[in-house]
């Protein structure tokens, strides 16, 4: 099966082709499943109150082990949320507010 694949569908009597990428239609949808969850929100909402934090200050903060706060940490930074920032032995975590902005966008536009 392609990637993409084409659909034809009758809308008022009109015929109309439409493509679906099946391959951005996953990564769109993990990005929505990064953000859509309870702790990873809790965890973006602390690194944007903070501006610049570290795992560390992460798990502490929220009372999590420090494996868990770490494996939801690589969820947003595979999706593009949260970047880091390495300082000597530190990596600091910070909010990609663009690309935050960018996803909100997106959705906006599906919900209307």
């Amino acid at each position: 099966m392609n990637a993409i694949t084409s659909y034809s569908m009758t809308l008022n009597g009109e015929t109309n082709s439409v493509s679906v990428d099946f391959v951005s239609l996953k990564k769109g949808a993990m990005i929505l499943r990064a953000l859509n969850h309870k702790l990873r929100q809790q965890i973006v909402k602390l690194v944007d109150e903070k501006k610049k934090i570290t795992v560390t200050e992460i798990y502490v903060n929220l009372r999590l082990e420090q494996s868990v706060a770490s494996q939801h940490l690589a969820i947003l930074r595979r999706a593009g949320i949260v970047r880091t920032d390495r300082e000597g032995k530190f990596i600091y975590y910070s909010v990609d507010n663009a690309r935050v902005a960018q996803i909100m966008k997106c959705v906006d536009e599906l919900i209307a």
